[in-house]
């Protein structure tokens, strides 16, 4: 479900013209509560919150949704330089860098992820929450997708239920990979003798990592995934389990390298936008030391 017609934003309003077929009905409300969950695919619950607020209006021939109201960021801002990927009035994406967790824990001070687009909102004048559709692993580069508005949260979180969202992960592995080897299915469970590590487990959470593509170099493969499921450390977890550990991941036993984090990066994203449902494919560029592993992995031996 997505709009197709033009849209203008105008400040907290969202000016659409879902035409005239709608402006001649006898119940004219009724009819716009309806096309808004049919055609735009909003959750009644949010309808509801909208017309409640007086937020559903028309203009003329205009419909006008106040969508983008300004609200507090919820997360102190504190600067840091970021890549920014992709924005738009609905959508924006970083490229995360390593060492840098997404949101804050309760034990830490750390600058995270959010702290940092949340300055990012002040300094341009974006007036809205900071609202993270999925996560990266600490020390995981690559692109991170951010709602600017409830709507675009509730598609977003939606498309992420029903795995419409496309995470393409690069990964520098020990060993030669079997060609082969396309599908990991293995149950990922908590470590009963590590709190931080997951482990493949009977009873474990279902997981499936798909290898998409690899290349395979004397003594490492360089290897294309994507997420069926998303569990914590799932692909570190996998590849582990097969020997074939990340190189750089000491906490699953992969080599250690010139290189300060795990050797994974988050390639690509691909999404539907929230409410054209135009497709947008995100690439993120590899950090330079990652390249600089890449080369070295092509054509030495790992442990030179």
């Amino acid at each position: 479900m997505s709009y197709q017609g033009n849209w203008t934003r105008r400040g907290e309003w969202l000016e659409l013209m879902p035409g005239k077929a709608l402006l001649s009905l006898p119940d004219r409300d009724e009819a716009v509560y309806q096309w808004l969950v049919d055609s735009l695919g909003m959750p009644e619950k949010y309808v509801r919150k909208l017309r409640h607020h007086k937020a559903v209006q028309w203009k003329a021939d205009r419909l006008r949704l106040g969508i983008f109201p300004s609200v507090e960021a919820g997360i102190e801002p504190r600067w840091s330089d970021l890549e920014v990927l992709y924005e738009d009035d609905f959508c924006l994406v970083v490229n995360k860098p390593p060492g840098m967790a997404v949101h804050p824990d309760d034990h830490s001070n750390e600058l995270t992820l959010n702290h940092a687009v949340a300055a990012y909102y002040e300094s341009t004048g974006v007036q809205s929450a900071v609202r993270h559709v999925h996560r990266l692993d600490k020390d995981t580069t690559g692109p991170v997708l951010y709602a600017k508005n409830e709507y675009a949260q509730l598609k977003l979180d939606e498309a992420m239920r029903h795995k419409q969202i496309v995470r393409i992960y690069a990964a520098i592995v020990q060993g030669r990979v079997a060609r082969n080897l396309k599908v990991i299915d293995l149950p990922i469970g908590r470590d009963r003798h590590h709190g931080q590590r997951r482990r493949v487990s009977l009873s474990g959470q279902h997981a499936v990592t798909r290898i998409l593509s690899m290349e395979v170099y004397k003594e490492a493969s360089l290897l294309y995934l994507s997420l069926e499921t998303g569990r914590t450390h799932q692909i570190r977890v996998h590849l582990s389990h097969l020997g074939h550990a990340i190189l750089g991941d000491s906490l699953y036993g992969g080599y250690a390298v010139a290189f300060q984090q795990q050797a994974l990066h988050g390639a690509r994203l691909v999404f539907r936008h929230p409410l054209t449902g135009e497709e947008i494919n995100v690439e993120a560029p590899w950090p330079q030391d990652l390249l600089e592993l890449k080369e070295k992995v092509q054509s030495k031996p790992l442990l030179t």
